[in-house]
């Protein structure tokens, strides 16, 4: 089957709206004029149209088909204005409530339009501004905006009102939302949701709790599979969900909303219904499944891909499916044009396109190879792969290998978890019921928590990927490779020197992505001394330090990106940690103890300040966690470990309550870690008496930041000093003055943004132990190893 070129028409409709939704979004002030602009060329357009057809044409006229041509151009400009139209009528009060709102103290009142989601700020919520009020003025209302809250409030769900204390700022330019409103902890009153929404988020709920008794992880999943809530999924199975390229699965996606509408359309079909007929129920089960789930924009958006494509698929007509989808891209831009940035609007669209025009076509090529039904099934997969995944490194620079393999093993399971899941929401009024159908759907949820699981832990499941525009050109240049390998070799000269340049072109590409692979994971390693004691893990700014005796190994900090830690434990071969520290809890610290799950005994952490550092350390779920404090010890290997600070509440929770800690061993030189103690906090440190000098290894306070107390480096008697900070950081860390202090104590320094990653080991002389520091990028004038 091919498309017939006429469905393309609309497409000019869909690039013509979305860019004139993109920037009218992003630049407000310029919405009047490109409406206005694309008005009178609409005007212009309709006079040449009526001009020619008043007029005979022509036979090259004819074969060009200049009306045709106007036509496209008339409805593509229409549908431009009507986005900018729409942004510009909206901007007045969106500036208005930015002008009046941001940096004032704010009574609210708001209603809930999204499922609350969690962040790394805490809860984050999408809602309608319903009254605003400063003072004692009322400020312009009705504007969507973003709520931030540390705690979710009982009752907070799709319909309900919210009432609370608030300050805001202004989101970023090209956002839906116009205001981003941080909540204050206490004062916050919830109206719960009403009539119909309060009978969906009973069903909701009776979900998660039938759901909430059966075993992780697969439990977890089937409030994500049947209604798209996943706050039951454990952040190690999002992990990998997210690895193996199925976490699509766990959201309200158009895959979720053909599943209900193949449903309805074949149990109309059973009971004799006409097409017609069939199509209306598969339709209205759709509109029922949105309620259910949340009539949010993403829901929506999902909505209306799913019900293009069941279209297009179950009347035969797959073009018609493709000018129907441009149609409705740029019905849904002109109505809402901020969808325009939105990433998982992008994806929606690319992957029902590539369900309609690209999926048909790479089966037939894989015929070639495979049998009918397997390149059938593999195809709707790869195609998703091969248009989205373009899109997809613009958040996350990776690449899953596994993905389309993981898609095929876990795909046949995700209809019947949805199907069950469903019916066992819907059968909560029968709780003996819904238990039994929940406990039918955790069969299938547990086979894809288990595929995402052995799929995540492939090696090299994750192929690292350029970021930004870069990226997404790269991985489009090879799906376009991709895809002319696959199809059917045309019979012009032309095509077979595509195929063929295509051909090439990724063989070379394998060739140096073998090379790159065969570098990191063995070349790097091998050069990588191993019988290291201390490393300080090259994360940017942050600490990621590891200390290791007897083969049990500690990491104290984790830095700011899990993927940057992960990489640094794979190249040290450390697949286990006895003890994680976690010092305190700013960003550079902790925003990587996502790679901790799973892999944690023993968890030592600072004061907690506020709920999200709760979660932060819930989210490493570890066999065990304690707070640390002063006098606290515990064993590593053949080393003593022993917590010195914090001593008392005297600081609050922040840098100069860090944890510190101070290890020793037969094999592990006296290393002192200070974390981020200003010199306020260096003082009182030097005077608990809590010190045991002289130590050899010392990692310096707060990335080198001036702050320091030299007294107490004086009294340490270190002979080096260990620096972890980014390359060009923002805060001109180290410190010219903590280096000059470092160097006139006569201590060596190692830093990160300098020599990458460090390696501290030791040696047995006649005189002792000496340390050995081997640097991953040693400076001008100093070797790799000392």
């Amino acid at each position: 089957m091919t498309v017939d070129s006429r469905a393309f028409r609309m497409v000019p409709a869909a690039v013509a709206t979305w860019a004139a939704a993109a920037a009218s979004t992003f630049f407000p002030e310029m919405a009047g004029a490109i409406a206005a602009g694309c008005g009178g060329l609409v005007v212009v357009a309709l006079a040449l149209l009526i001009r020619i057809r008043m007029r005979p044409s022509t036979r090259a006229e004819r074969a060009v088909d200049p009306v045709t041509v106007l036509a496209v151009v008339i409805v593509a400009l229409a549908f431009a204005a009507a986005a900018a139209a729409t942004t510009a009528v909206a901007a007045p009060a969106r500036e208005a409530a930015v002008a009046s709102a941001t940096s004032r103290a704010l009574e609210i009142t708001a209603q809930i339009t999204a499922k609350p989601e969690r962040s790394i700020l805490g809860w984050r919520v999408d809602a309608v501004a319903e009254s605003i009020r400063a003072g004692a003025h009322d400020l312009p209302a009705g504007v969507p905006v973003t709520l931030l809250l540390e705690e979710r409030p009982e009752g907070l769900d799709v319909g309900a009102r919210l009432h609370a204390d608030a300050t805001a700022f202004a989101a970023d330019a090209g956002e839906r939302a116009v205001l981003v409103v941080r909540v204050r902890p206490s004062g916050a009153v919830v109206e719960p949701p009403t009539g119909t929404m309060a009978v969906f988020a009973g069903l909701r709920a009776a979900l998660l709790a039938a759901s909430g008794g059966l075993p992780a992880p697969g439990a977890g999943l089937i409030p994500g599979l049947a209604v798209g809530d996943t706050s039951q999924v454990a952040p190690e199975l999002d992990e990998q969900m997210k690895a193996a390229s199925l976490s699509h699965l766990t959201a309200v996606s158009g895959a979720n909303c053909a599943i209900v509408v193949g449903l309805a359309f074949l149990l109309a079909a059973a009971l004799g219904l006409p097409r017609g007929a069939r199509v209306a129920a598969g339709l209205l089960t759709l509109g029922g499944f949105v309620l259910l789930v949340t009539p949010e924009p993403s829901v929506v958006r999902a909505a209306t891909m799913s019900a293009v494509a069941m279209l297009a698929l179950l009347l035969g007509r797959r073009g018609a499916g493709v000018a129907v989808l441009a149609l409705s891209v740029a019905v849904l831009l002109a109505g809402d044009p901020w969808l325009a940035s939105s990433l998982g609007f992008a994806l929606s669209v690319a992957a029902t396109g590539a369900l309609l025009v690209l999926a048909p076509p790479l089966a037939r090529g894989l015929e070639r190879v495979l049998p009918r039904a397997v390149a059938v099934a593999l195809a709707v997969p790869l195609a998703a792969q091969l248009v989205c995944g373009p899109l997809i490194v613009l958040i996350t620079p990776g690449v899953s290998l596994y993905g389309v393999a993981a898609n095929l093993l876990a795909g046949p399971a995700a209809p019947a978890a949805t199907i069950l899941g469903l019916s066992a929401c819907l059968a909560a009024p029968l709780p003996a019921l819904a238990a039994g159908l929940t406990a039918l759907a955790w069969v299938p949820a547990a086979w894809i928590a288990a595929t995402a699981e052995a799929v995540s832990a492939l090696p090299g499941a994750i192929l690292p990927w350029a970021e930004g525009l870069p990226g997404l050109l790269a991985l489009t240049m090879a799906g376009v490779a991709i895809t002319l390998v696959i199809l059917r070799p045309g019979r012009r000269r032309i095509a077979l020197v595509a195929r063929r340049l295509s051909a090439l072109g990724l063989l070379i590409a394998a060739g140096v992505l073998a090379g790159t692979v065969v570098v990191a994971a063995v070349i790097v390693p091998m050069r990588t001394p191993h019988d290291w004691r201390i490393a300080m893990c090259d994360i940017g700014q942050g600490d990621a330090v590891l200390l290791r005796s007897a083969g049990r190994v500690m990491l104290v900090d984790t830095g700011p990106d899990p993927d940057l830690l992960t990489g640094c434990l794979d190249r040290l071969g450390i697949g286990r940690l006895d003890v994680a520290v976690l010092t305190h809890f700013d960003l550079d610290h902790v925003g990587g103890a996502a790679a901790l799950a799973g892999r944690t005994d023993l968890l030592v952490h600072g004061p907690v300040g506020e709920a999200q550092d709760e979660r932060t350390v819930s989210g490493v779920g570890a066999a065990r966690t304690v707070q640390g404090e002063v006098g606290m010890r515990g064993t590593l290997g053949d080393a003593m470990w022993r917590v010195l600070w914090p001593a008392s509440a005297a600081f609050p929770p922040g840098n100069d309550a860090s944890v510190v800690v101070e290890i020793e061993g037969p094999d592990l030189p006296r290393t002192i870690l200070l974390g981020d103690l200003g010199a306020d906090a260096q003082r009182a440190l030097l005077s608990s008496r809590v010190l045991h000098p002289p130590y050899r290894v010392v990692k310096l306070s707060h990335h080198g930041s001036a702050d320091q107390e030299p007294a107490l480096y004086r009294a340490l008697g270190a002979e080096l000093a260990l620096i972890s900070v980014g390359i060009d950081n923002d805060y001109g860390h180290p410190r010219d003055e903590a280096l000059r202090m470092a160097q006139n104590l006569g201590m060596s320094i190692a830093r990160t943004d300098q020599d990458g990653l460090v390696l501290v080991g030791t040696v047995s002389t006649d005189i002792g132990i000496r340390l050995t520091l081997w640097r991953e990028r040693a400076p001008p004038g100093v070797g790799g190893a000392e």
